[in-house]
């Protein structure tokens, strides 16, 4: 996901889409593409080699975005590491005046697990984050769309009352009522406008026109009808997605967090050619999901172990939107 530099004809040219699980392949117009194993075609010229440092025209730049004090003089020092002891304040400030600037002049996307939908507050705060500009595209599963429209329509999520957490009675059959209607509306859009909804995570995006890729599950029920079954489209999907990011934040769900950690460089090449920091945050009241994407290669990423639902309602307040 760092910066990676190749040797062509004499000149060193950046892999400007570089990510995990990809091969770079030189076009005929002597550009390099990053291309999924699984698309590469008969006749591509892929770049091979097994070192790093420039000896076989391969260099990754992996300190780039290093500043000067990151470097630390002393080998032995203590809390470097990011469990629930960790103080988070410093992150939560930098992450506040991060997304102010990344609204201005940026890309934010949510990844989201469906953790957010049983609680009305942290529904609201994501709502907010989105009505005011603070997302430009969300990627999720079956689950949080479901719940969070049934949060919508039913004021529950699992058949759970999302304001006071009590269960309703027969509850556990809102959410396939939910998945029934939707797809009687045909989509998710259609389903928003046929019960005049207003308000949580897609009411917000439809309301916004910000892009959502739901990929599906192998266990999902239903499923609503944007939800994507074919693994590869979805990915394609989340990628179509990922690729305009500048800013990404990851949030209760594992399997999704690592999917677009391997898709998104640490970097992002600008059009004048500047080359910037992505920024890649991952959230979760686990250390071990947090550090599961580390363990996956992702070292950009900035990790928060926090409840989630806490986390949306404190980042919507610290940009001054509750």
């Amino acid at each position: 996901m760092y910066p990676e530099y190749y040797k062509v004809k004499g000149q060193w040219l950046l892999a400007e889409e570089s990510r995990m699980d990809s091969c770079v392949v030189l076009r005929e117009d002597g550009t390099l593409a990053v291309v999924e194993a699984r698309n590469l075609k008969k006749g591509d010229l892929v770049a091979l080699g097994r070192t790093e440092k420039g000896e076989e025209g391969i260099y990754l730049h992996a300190k780039g975005f290093l500043a000067p004090e990151d470097e630390l003089e002393d080998q032995f020092v203590f809390r470097q590491g990011r469990s629930r002891e960790t103080s988070y304040a410093r992150d939560y400030d930098n992450l506040f005046e991060l997304l102010k600037y990344e609204k201005e002049h940026g890309n934010i996307v949510w990844v989201m697990g469906p953790a957010f939908a049983f609680d009305a507050d942290a529904r609201r705060a994501m709502e907010l984050l989105i009505d005011n500009g603070y997302a430009q595209g969300v990627l999720a599963g079956n689950a949080l769309a479901t719940h969070d429209l049934e949060g919508a329509l039913l004021h529950t999520a699992l058949g759970q009352d999302i304001y006071t957490q009590r269960s309703k009675p027969n509850g556990h059959y809102n959410h396939l009522d939910i998945c029934n209607k939707v797809r009687r509306s045909g989509s998710i859009s259609q389903f928003i406008k046929d019960y005049d909804l207003n308000d949580g995570i897609l009411c917000s995006c439809v309301r916004n026109d910000v892009p959502f890729v739901l990929a599906g599950s192998i266990r999902d029920d239903g499923p609503l009808p944007e939800v994507m079954g074919n693994v590869y489209e979805a990915a394609d999907a989340m990628r179509g997605v990922v690729r305009k990011a500048t800013t990404v934040i990851c949030m209760a769900t594992m399997l999704h967090t690592i999917a677009t950690g391997n898709m998104t460089p640490s970097f992002r090449v600008l059009e004048d050619g500047t080359v910037r920091p992505l920024y890649l945050y991952t959230v979760d009241i686990d250390e071990f999901v947090v550090n599961k994407l580390l363990d996956r290669g992702s070292l950009s990423a900035t990790t928060v172990v926090a409840n989630v639902q806490d986390f949306i309602v404190l980042v919507a307040k610290g940009l001054g939107l509750l």
